[in-house]
C-alpha cells in the first residue's frame, strides 16, 4: 500500500522497467513507421482519393460560379488574369516555401543542451521533408496531420530521439501559428477600431480577434506545465504502482507539449538565435498574403491591406473541418465567404481566390511528390550509414 515519502526501490525499479518495455515498444512502433508511409499511399487509396478531390475540384471550379449570382462569366474572367501579376504570385509563392524551409531548419537545426538536435537535417534535407510534408498536408489529411505525422517520421529516420521529435514539431507549429494567431488579434481589432482602414463587421473583426486572443492564453498557460510534471506525478503515486503508470502516461502527452511550448518562447526571447525561425515563420504567412494579393490585382480589384490580411487568416480556418481532404473546398468556401464579408465584390473574389488556390495549393504538389521520392533515396542513405549519436531524451 501507500509508502507515504519513504524511499521504495523495489516500486521504483518496477516501474522504470515498464516504462522501458513501454518506450522500446514505441520505438518498434517508429520502426515500422517507414512500412505504415507506404502502406497510407497504395494504388487503390490514392485511385479513391483522386476521385473525391476530383468531384470536389469540379464542384468547386464549376459549380460554385454557377451557382453565384453575378459570377456566371467566371471562366471568361479567369482567362483575362493578368500574366505580369500571375508571374508576381508565383514568385511570392516560391518566396513562401523558402520561408517555411527556413522555419523547419531554424527550429529542427537549433540547439539544445546535448548539442546541435538535428545534425542531419541540412538545407537539402530541410527542403526535401518540408516540400513532401506539404503535399502530404494537400494529398492525405485535413488540418495539416499528413505532413505532421511525415514530418516526424523524418525526424525519427534522421536520428533525433522520439521525445525531442515530438517537441520540435510542438515548437515548429507553435511559432508558425503563434504568427497566426497574433495576427488575427492585430489585424482584427485594429479594423474595428477605425486604426486600419477597411470595413468592419463584428464577425470578422472583434470576433476572431476574441478567439485568437484565448487561444494564446491557452498557449502562455501550456508554457506554465512544470518540466518535470511526470517526475512528480510518480513521486505523488508512489506506492501505488498501477495509478504511477497511469499518471505517467496521461502527463507524457502536456508535457511534451510543455516543452515544445517553452521552446517556442525560447526562440522568441531570443531572436538572434531564432531569427532564421522567426524569419521563416513571419515571411511564409507574409508570401502566401502576397500571393493572393497579387491575384487580386491580377484581375484589376485592389483590396484594402488590413482587410487582405485579415480575410486571408479567417477564411484559412476553414481548412480545421475535418469532412474535406486536405482542405479542397472548406479552405476555397472559407476564403470566399470571409472577403463577401468585408463587401468585396463577388465576381472578383471567386476568381482572384480560385486562381490563389490554384498557384499556392494545386502546383506545389508535383514537386512536393518528387521531393518525397528524393526524401526516401535520404532515408535509405542514412539507414546504411547508420543513426548517429542521439540527441535529446527518449
Amino acid at each position: 500500500m501507500g509508502a507515504g515519502g519513504a524511499d521504495n526501490p523495489p516500486f521504483d525499479e518496477a516501474v522504470s522497467a515498464l516504462e522501458s518495455e513501454r518506450e522500446q515498444a514505441a520505438e518498434r512502433e517508429d520502426d515500422t513507421a517507414e512500412h505504415d508511409v507506404d502502406m497510407g499511399m497504395t494504388r487503390r487509396r490514392v485511385a479513391i482519393y483522386a476521385g473525391v478531390v476530383l468531384a470536389l475540384v469540379i464542384g468547386l471550379y464549376v459549380g460554385l460560379p454557377a451557382a453565384l449570382s453575378g459570377v456566371s462569366d467566371t471562366t471568361d474572367k479567369l482567362g483575362e488574369a493578368d500574366p505580369v501579376w500571375l508571374a508576381v504570385a508565383l514568385a511570392f509563392n516560391v518566396a513562401s516555401f523558402i520561408a517555411y524551409i527556413g522555419l523547419f531548419r531554424g527550429v529542427v537545426g537549433g540547439q539544445s543542451d546535448e548539442g546541435v538536435v538535428g545534425p542531419r537535417l541540412d538545407w537539402s534535407a530541410s527542403y526535401q521533408i518540408t516540400m513532401a510534408g506539404l503535399a502530404a498536408t494537400r494529398l492525405f489529411a485535413a488540418a495539416g496531420a499528413g505532413g505532421i505525422a511525415l514530418t516526424y517520421w523524418a525526424l525519427r529516420r534522421a536520428g533525433m530521439q522520439r521525445r525531442e521529435a515530438g517537441c520540435r514539431m510542438v515548437a515548429f507549429l507553435s511559432l508558425l501559428y503563434l504568427v497566426y494567431v497574433l495576427s488575427v488579434v492585430i489585424f482584427g481589432v485594429g479594423l474595428r477600431v477605425g486604426i486600419l482602414p477597411g470595413p468592419q463587421p463584428v464577425g470578422m473583426t472583434i470576433v476572431p480577434a476574441a478567439l485568437a486572443a484565448i487561444a494564446i492564453v491557452v498557449f502562455l498557460l501550456i508554457t506554465l506545465i512544470p518540466q518535470d510534471v511526470e517526475r512528480r506525478l510518480a513521486e505523488w503515486s508512489r506506492g501505488y504502482r498501477r495509478r504511477a503508470l497511469l499518471l505517467r502516461r496521461v502527463a507524457s502527452g502536456p508535457a511534451l507539449v510543455a516543452r515544445g511550448s517553452r521552446i517556442t518562447l525560447d526562440i522568441v526571447r531570443h531572436p538572434s538565435q531564432g531569427a532564421l525561425a522567426i524569419a521563416g515563420a513571419i515571411g511564409f504567412w507574409a508570401a502566401n498574403i502576397c500571393v493572393l494579393w497579387a491575384c487580386f490585382h491580377a484581375f484589376g480589384e485592389a483590396v484594402p491591406k488590413a482587410v487582405l490580411v485579415q480575410g486571408f487568416f479567417v477564411g484559412m480556418t476553414a481548412n480545421l473541418l475535418p469532412f474535406f481532404p486536405g482542405g479542397v473546398g472548406s479552405v476555397d468556401a472559407g476564403m470566399i465567404g470571409a472577403f463577401l464579408a468585408f463587401g468585396e465584390p463577388t465576381s472578383s473574389v471567386v476568381v482572384a481566390v480560385l486562381t490563389y488556390r490554384v498557384i499556392a495549393f494545386w502546383l506545389p504538389i508535383p514537386p512536393g511528390i518528387v521531393a518525397y521520392l528524393q526524401l526516401r533515396r535520404t532515408v535509405s542513405r542514412w539507414r546504411e550509414e547508420g543513426l548517429p549519436s542521439p540527441v535529446g531524451g527518449v
